[in-house]
């Protein structure tokens, strides 16, 4: 099963300027279009409770689930939402054994964050692919990709610049090979 992280970051590497700030108000049309395009072909979106949260309603023609600790299934503003508190492992296992609203297999599922939900996932190695949008944009500070320490290779797969400035890439994630950049410091 393909699983992989969609996200947009700032050309300093933040993912929002806090836990409230929706992506959606400074990332560019092609960045919003590739998100729409690829979760809709995936099919199975995961995010945090504040990520949902920033969002006006449940991402349409995609199964949404949503990590929460606190939020009430019933809770209106949770309407078209699974909440979970399944560990990552545990959450793919089962979607993997379900089928997609046409019926099919789940073939895809793509993680669209926020930074606990992101670190989750690639900490229990999950993740296949990443997709970043790099935005010519800087916030100073904010809520960066990852909150823990960790050291994965990644492999470019695909890079596309857009007219506004954007850079848009695909990695191939290596969890237990290199990507051919040394990590350590050489002496002369």
């Amino acid at each position: 099963m393909k699983t992989f992280i969609i996200a947009a970051i700032t050309a300093d590497g933040f993912i929002a300027k806090d836990d409230r700030h929706s992506p959606f108000g400074w990332t560019s049309k092609e960045d919003k279009a590739r998100f729409v395009k690829m979760t809709k072909e995936a099919g199975v979106v995961i995010m945090g409770r504040s990520t949902f949260e920033t969002l006006p309603n449940a991402l349409r023609e995609r199964r949404n689930i949503v990590y929460s600790r606190k939020a009430n299934p019933a809770d209106p503003k949770f309407a078209g939402a699974e909440v979970t508190q399944e560990a990552p492992h545990a959450l793919i296992e089962r979607l993997s054994k379900e089928k997609n609203h046409a019926g099919d297999p789940i073939q895809s599922i793509a993680i669209c964050g926020g930074t606990s939900i992101y670190t989750a996932f690639m900490k229990a190695h999950l993740v296949n692919r990443l997709y970043l949008t790099i935005e010519p944009i800087l916030f100073g500070k904010g809520l960066p990709l990852f909150k823990e320490d960790m050291q994965i290779h990644l492999k470019l797969i695909g890079a596309e610049a857009t007219a506004n400035g954007s850079l848009m890439l695909e990695y191939d994630v290596n969890y237990h090979g290199t990507s051919g950049i040394s990590t350590e410091n050489k002496q002369k």
